[in-house]
């Protein structure tokens, strides 16, 4: 590696000393980032009224820095806090009516009692859970980010999402417990009805309770499981596959009614952004948001013939409401101007991609932009460039807080742009995709197609 007179740098892994990794940013203990303190939450049944929605972005405004998120799992997160302005931001939530249920956050299908396709209703067994096992939900012995999904089918499910515990609509009224993954990689441990499945959640969060904080479902032996749960090698999924890849646009339910589904750009909204389309969607009949995975939400209660005027305020006021555009390929954080941690503005560069490197967005890689190491928009990612006082870091199919293939020096990020598109023209195979070739590739042949003359 070169130094950075010489273009690229040693690639070592980046320090992340103090970094609060792992910590879980709920209302109740906010997160302090580099733009002041964060708070996420889930609403229950991921769902706001259209009044709820606004109330809760015009408090972001006022004791915030009027930043919102929707992160990738479809949680809301409230950026730019002050140690005494969560107090009233906690307060005004309440006054709102919005409620966020304690304990873990459990993640469910956004569609859930809507969507006539599904199997069951995702919000049930949730209440179900909550109900029976709330005392487990609630334990400080559980890790602060175990992730518990509920997905009761339909049009859009959450299979690629990956939790610690996974509970999947089957037919015949059944559910299955699995572990550790997503819907291709988790574990099955358990296939039943509702009781059963409620019980085998329970039996896991206890074995996960009884070996403290830092144990996540992947940590659990494999031993163990198969003693516990002996029919697993038995146990296949028969729910149908989901039937859309996308959330963003218009989508007929079985039902006849319409929903729309509103991609916030790179996840991220300013209030008054947000305020002015929830009005004009409002103002046309909607009547609820359900948040939703990878970074937006459904619209729900729209006419079909409202849709082209509210598709238009939404473009206007800087949504998307159209399917696999590039930038539903990038998890960018919130970047320099908006978080005193970051090293680049994230927004900017990710605009630089999709102008100079079209090809690369083909819809099969995701690319994750980080304004430092901590890497809060995405976990793992097909390619990363990550920010750091010395320039930015390419990580391929890794965290970004991972040792880099390469290092480029602030000024040369021209020069890796340019590399990185002629690697991608002048590599890929006819009909190989973009991540496909990266994948192929390698690291190798990213660090010496960025080191290049």
């Amino acid at each position: 590696m070169r130094s950075a007179a010489g273009k690229i740098l040693e690639a070592e892994s980046p320090d992340i000393t103090g970094m609060q990794r792992g910590a879980c940013p709920a209302l109740a203990a906010p997160m302090q980032t580099g733009d002041g303190l964060l708070v996420r939450l889930r609403p229950a049944g991921s769902a706001l009224t259209i009044s709820q929605f606004r109330q809760l972005a015009s408090a972001a405004a006022r004791h915030g820095n009027g930043i919102l998120e929707i992160t990738a799992r479809g949680n809301l997160q409230i950026r730019g806090l002050q140690p005494g302005s969560v107090g009233p931001l906690a307060a005004e939530i309440d006054a709102a009516g919005i409620i966020v249920p304690d304990g873990v956050a459990i993640e469910i299908s956004p569609l859930h009692g809507i969507d006539a396709d599904e199997i069951a209703d995702a919000a049930d067994m949730e209440a179900m859970l909550r109900a029976k096992l709330g005392d487990l939900l609630g334990s400080p012995h559980l890790a602060p980010k175990l992730s518990i999904l509920i997905d009761g089918g339909g049009q859009f499910s959450l299979s690629t999402l990956t939790a610690d515990i996974r509970i999947v609509a089957q037919p015949a009224r059944q559910w299955l417990v699995s572990i550790a993954g997503d819907d291709e990689g988790a574990t099955p441990l358990a296939l039943g009805g509702t009781n059963a499945a409620v019980d085998a959640v329970g039996d896991l969060l206890q074995m996960l309770i009884a070996r403290g904080r830092r144990t996540r479902a992947r940590d659990v032996d494999a031993a163990m499981a198969h003693a516990r749960y002996p029919q697993i090698d038995s146990i296949r999924s028969t729910r149908p596959t989901p039937r859309k890849s996308s959330f963003v646009g218009v989508t007929r339910l079985g039902n006849g009614s319409t929903v729309l589904g509103v991609r916030l750009n790179f996840g991220q909204a300013r209030a008054a952004d947000l305020i002015a389309f929830l009005t004009s969607a409002e103002s046309v009949g909607a009547r609820e948001i359900r948040l939703a995975p990878d970074r937006g939400f459904f619209v729900i209660g729209l006419v079909e013939t409202a849709m082209p005027a509210i598709q238009e305020a939404a473009i206007g006021h800087g949504f998307s409401v159209t399917a696999n555009e590039p930038a539903e390929q990038i998890a960018a954080c919130a970047g320099a101007g908006a978080c005193a941690s970051a090293f680049y503005d994230t927004r900017a560069l990710a605009s630089q991609l999709i102008d100079k490197i079209p090809a690369l967005f083909d819809g099969s890689l995701k690319l994750h932009l980080s304004g430092c190491a901590k890497g809060c928009a995405h976990r793992r990612a097909d390619l990363a460039i990550v920010g750091s006082a010395e320039g930015y870091s390419f990580i391929v199919n890794g965290l970004a807080a991972d040792r880099p293939v390469a290092r480029i020096a602030g000024e040369r990020i021209d020069f890796a742009i340019e590399r990185l598109a002629r690697l991608i023209k002048d590599k890929r195979g006819a009909s190989e995709s973009s991540a496909d070739c990266l994948k192929r590739l390698g690291s190798t042949g990213l660090a010496e197609a960025l080191q290049q003359e």
